[in-house]
């Protein structure tokens, strides 16, 4: 098992939108290994606060053991940050950070199932209590919904040729190792000198399906509002069109200054309002050449941040 060592990406850029200082209370709705927790609590010496969470428990122990250091102005609890609004009051936070990346320890433990680097089971889950694995949406879902899944989530343009083949596949055999699914991908698509495996997408794909990420995205995004007091900041690093797409909307919709009815933004119809919230960049800030070098997996993270007005 390897350890859980994390690197946080686009520290200095989170930690410069959330402005941490002493005497607030921060939350790090996906504390991982501690990276981003730790620049924030020192940030905010000698009294600021954070609630951390997370639904990985060796993250958890990882981060316990990492921030060990900071006492009693720490406090973690094993829940998804769709669940953050149980364990803190509405208007009570100064920031609120969501990283939505997959840690490294995760994509490097077999045993996880979220990589075909190495043979492991098709697991996926980020919350190993919960009961639904990847291989049961490999081997129990009809074609037409693994293509809907690989499209949707992985950007797979050859969705339906490999959701067919994994079908007849697992007529012959059943899908039970994170192996057996990339080499049915690869006989499917052959790699022919491209850059990613062509499994890469499935992957991706399933690993959103298994744990709802874009549903727990949304639902994150809206507790994390009403935590936050006037002033306060939400920072929020993707590394998925489709969740950095949910973040650009949902700050655009509150920084604009009217509503819309009917969820259609008809400008005949828009009423008037104060904005709710400032963009603190109109573009997603993206990792600069120095740290794409030292941590290559950070290239496709995005930050965006608002602060509530």
């Amino acid at each position: 098992m390897t350890e859980f060592i994390h690197e946080p990406v686009l520290l200095e850029e989170a930690i410069s939108a959330l402005q941490p200082a002493a005497g607030r209370l921060y939350v790090d709705g996906t504390v991982g290994g501690g990276g981003h927790a730790e620049a924030i609590l020192e940030k905010s010496n000698p009294d600021g606060r954070l609630v951390a969470f997370d639904h990985d428990d060796r993250a958890l122990a990882a981060a316990a053991k990492r921030l060990s250091k900071f006492g009693d102005r720490l406090e973690l609890h094993r829940a998804s940050f769709a669940e953050m609004g149980k364990c803190l009051a509405k208007g009570s936070c100064d920031g609120v950070l969501l990283d939505l990346g997959v840690s490294t320890p995760q994509l490097d433990e077999a045993e996880r199932g979220f990589s075909f680097q190495a043979k492991g089971p098709l697991d996926m889950r980020m919350d190993r209590r919960q009961p639904v694995r990847a291989e049961q949406l490999v081997n129990e879902l009809e074609a037409e919904e693994l293509a809907r899944i690989f499209w949707e989530l992985g950007g797979e343009r050859r969705s339906r040729r490999i959701a067919r083949a994994i079908v007849e596949q697992r007529n012959m055999q059943r899908l039970e190792t994170t192996t057996q699914l990339a080499e049915t991908v690869e006989r499917t698509c052959p790699r022919r000198g491209a850059r990613t495996h062509p499994a890469t997408g499935v992957f991706q794909a399933l690993r959103m399906a298994v744990n709802d990420e874009l549903g727990q995205v949304q639902a994150g995004l809206d507790v994390a509002w009403t935590l936050l007091k006037p002033g306060g900041r939400l920072a929020v690093i993707t590394f998925h069109s489709g969740e950095d797409r949910l973040v650009k909307h949902f700050s655009r919709r509150l920084a604009r200054p009217y509503t819309v009815c009917g969820g259609v933004d008809v400008p005949e119809l828009r009423e008037p309002r104060e904005p709710l919230a400032r963009e603190l960049s109109r573009k997603a800030i993206r990792p600069g050449a120095n740290e794409l070098e030292r941590n290559p997996r950070s290239r496709s993270a995005q930050l965006r941040a608002v602060e509530k007005l």
